[in-house]
């Protein structure tokens, strides 16, 4: 789809290679592009390119935003540090007065929404739910749970003292009771865990991008009829949604306290990235949400 493709970019900054992030030097931005100001970090999606790039160099990077909270943010899906040569097609907005963490956690909450809205029609998302993870994917699930109307969300995770048990609705344990659940959502990309808390009858949703070794028991879904429901959020997805999720999600984001919104996100340095990575090559990094920051 043309308003998903990745824009024209240039200059990045970090590159994956034999298992290892390194920092590229600064160079100037070409002219008509776009000077990033910061690029988040998605963990699960980076820490697999990370270890794929002992067969083969990649570029790292999730997306970046250009602008301020005064004017506004524009956000584009390039590489960390990367220029890019705007067009409408290609960026998400948030307006003047939205506050860097805001910009960033909406476009997690954004991928919860288009994700949830695959669940099969009735679903209740009233009822009690399960989301297993604690970073920034399944930070933005408890947000979209909690901004539809489910107030009884328990987040499975192996940090009990999570920063996501802060989101409103969210109460954190590090284990549940197998086979008693009826809607789980694995935000991991590691599905087992959640397969093992469904009840007969139940509905597992995959906001997580599994591994393409994943195994789901085929078996036990016939037996127990489960519904499985890939929630990625480019799946059937119609030109105005993808932003229109967006400016849905940051609307909403907004109400919330931005002492909050900020408690999730943590801001590194750029030239950091390297020791960043080392960290989430050990499967952790502090706070749901990293942003680097690319100077001015």
């Amino acid at each position: 789809m043309p308003a998903l493709a990745p824009p024209a970019y240039a200059v990045p900054r970090v590159e994956f290679r034999d298992g290892q992030a390194r920092l590229l030097p600064a160079r100037p931005v070409p002219p008509e592009m776009t000077r990033p100001r910061y690029s988040i970090v998605s963990p699960g999606t980076e820490r697999r390119h990370l270890a794929d790039s002992v067969i083969a160099p990649r570029l790292a990077g999730y997306m970046s935003l250009s602008g301020d909270a005064e004017r506004g943010w524009a956000l584009a899906p390039v590489p960390h540090g990367a220029a890019w040569r705007p067009t409408p097609e290609t960026e998400l907005a948030a307006p003047p007065g939205t506050g860097l963490a805001a910009a960033a956690l909406a476009r997690f909450a954004q991928m919860a929404l288009l994700g949830l809205d695959r669940l099969p029609p009735g679903t209740d998302l009233r009822q009690a739910v399960v989301v297993v993870g604690s970073g920034p994917v399944a930070l933005g699930c408890v947000l979209e749970l909690y901004r539809r109307g489910c107030t009884a969300i328990t987040v499975l995770t192996s940090r009990a003292d999570a920063p996501i048990g802060h989101a409103p609705g969210a109460r954190c344990v590090t284990a549940l009771p197998p086979g008693g659940a009826p809607l789980v959502i694995d935000a991991t990309g590691m599905p087992q865990r959640a397969i093992a808390l469904l009840a007969p009858g139940a509905v597992l949703g995959l906001l997580g991008t599994p591994t393409a070794d994943e195994v789901v028991p085929l078996a036990a879904v016939h037996r127990s009829f489960w519904t499985v429901v890939g929630m990625h959020e480019l799946a059937r997805l119609g030109h105005h949604s993808y932003p229109a999720a967006y400016r849905t999600a940051l609307t909403w984001l907004r109400s919330l306290p931005a002492t909050l919104l900020e408690s999730w996100c943590r801001i590194v340095p750029g030239e950091h990235a390297e020791d960043a990575y080392r960290a989430l090559a050990g499967h952790r990094l502090p706070g749901p949400v990293t942003i680097f920051d690319w100077g001015t």
